[in-house]
């Protein structure tokens, strides 16, 4: 049995996709959902609220806007340097993501950026840039040969089954 109502389930169902580009998307959302507008900003203030949506994101399509490379730049910071970089990094306008993660004995690198640009020069040239303003030299580009997968989760979809 679901902890959920029939139309929080299609409320969730309808989270679930892009939200729509208009002035009232939750107005919208709730149409499409079979409630009030009230009642979904309600539920997603309640739902923020006690962690059920931890939040909501927006994502760019950045091959439209004009970014043809993506490069994931992996870093061997020294620990102590590492706040340093990556603010340094975060303050780039073309890196959309920055991570800390543990080393391994076969792969040294700890600090990673998602650098986007117009070319692969471009974003190797963005990494240099870093690689100058930080003092950290010991780093790679990694290029995407194909991507795999790139939608969001869809909860209570049609023809799910519940278990």
């Amino acid at each position: 049995m679901s902890c959920f109502a029939d139309w929080e389930r299609a409320l969730l169902r309808e989270l679930s996709k892009p939200l729509p580009l208009t002035a009232q998307p939750f107005a919208d959302v709730a149409e499409r959902a079979g409630v009030t507008e009230a009642q979904v900003i309600a539920r997603v203030r309640e739902w923020t609220a006690d962690g059920t949506i931890r939040r909501f994101g927006a994502r760019v399509s950045h091959r439209t806007i004009g970014y043809a490379a993506n490069g994931m730049s992996v870093w061997d910071v020294p620990d102590h340097q590492v706040e340093e970089a990556a603010a340094c990094m975060t303050g780039q306008s073309e890196v959309s993501h920055c991570y800390l993660r543990p080393r391994h004995a076969s792969w040294p690198y700890n600090l990673y950026a998602m650098i986007h640009g117009a070319s692969e020069d471009e974003v190797h040239a963005v990494a240099q840039r870093i690689a100058r303003a930080t003092g950290v030299d010991s780093y790679r580009v990694l290029f995407s040969s194909r991507e795999l997968k790139k939608t969001a989760p869809r909860y209570f979809a049609e023809g799910d089954t519940e278990a």
